[in-house]
């Protein structure tokens, strides 16, 4: 379409100018036979056959400008990028979560996050929760190193199955949050710091029974880890336990991992350029 319009305006330019050149041929025929208007009208088809001129070479030179504004511009954003790829390839959190998982009920000051929906509210609900019923509220906490790249500065979970007697238990966030902020805290006498997420779930659900032995045998956590310059990277860690469980006379539940992995699933990148 563009090439069709400036092939128009080259035409009209060149039909207009050879009118102009016949009529400085024909000046003296203008002027004999219709006096001074013959001129005035030569005169006139000269003057816009300038104007028309002077605009097709300033629409060169704009569309000149324009193409090398688009190239200038594409460069920018190809440098923005390297720096971006190399800032986020050096600066990643890749973490490790190490010893046993704890379970065990959530203290009472933390409950009004969930009912008054805060974000972050730090709470995961399982997906066939039914809010008219009574509800159980649990805290998992797991320790975890940083096995790779800087300090991680937060952890936002999607989603966390709980594999028992060949039942799978998901959690997801609330429905007000398509993640899940962790809590993260450091623990001053083991040195190192613990994952915290709240579990909700119906009363006498059978994914967990604080009076028994609740054998999981594995659990996948659907995680995003940043680290404190704010570079992220998404993964799925795998918890495995051999000795799934073991109750406490406090109420805590202790899961002792055998083995974990973790599959990253996204490149790093920087986590606010994403949201």
């Amino acid at each position: 379409m563009k090439d069709k319009r400036y092939l128009y305006l080259v035409i009209s330019l060149l039909i207009v100018l050879i009118a102009s050149v016949i009529s400085l041929f024909a000046g003296t025929f203008l002027a004999a036979n219709f006096d001074v208007i013959g001129i005035r009208i030569a005169m006139l088809i000269v003057a816009f056959a300038s104007f028309g001129s002077s605009t097709l070479f300033s629409l060169l030179v704009y569309l000149n400008n324009r193409t090398v504004s688009r190239i200038n511009d594409d460069q920018n954003k190809r440098a923005e990028l390297y720096r971006d790829l190399q800032f986020a390839s050096s600066n990643y959190s890749i973490i490790e979560f190490t010893d046993r998982m704890l379970i065990q009920k959530e203290s009472d000051r933390y409950l009004h996050k969930f009912h008054q929906k805060d974000t972050p509210s730090f709470h995961m609900v399982i997906s066939d929760i039914d809010l008219e019923k009574p509800l159980s509220f649990y805290t998992i906490r797991i320790p975890f190193k940083v096995i790779e790249g800087k300090t991680a500065g937060s952890i936002y979970i999607s989603k966390i199955r709980f594999e028992k007697d060949l039942v799978k238990y998901d959690f997801q966030p609330m429905a007000h949050e398509h993640e899940t902020q962790s809590y993260m805290l450091y623990n001053e006498t083991t040195q190192r710091k613990n994952l915290i997420v709240n579990l909700v779930f119906n009363s006498g659900s059978s994914y967990f029974n604080e009076e028994a032995l609740n054998p999981y045998t594995k659990i996948k956590i659907q995680m995003e880890v940043t680290s404190i310059l704010g570079v992220s990277i998404a993964g799925l860690s795998e918890l495995y336990f051999t000795n799934p469980t073991q109750v406490e006379g406090n109420g805590l539940h202790t899961y002792k991992i055998n083995s974990s992995n973790f599959t990253l699933n996204k490149t790093p990148f920087i986590r606010h350029k994403n949201q």
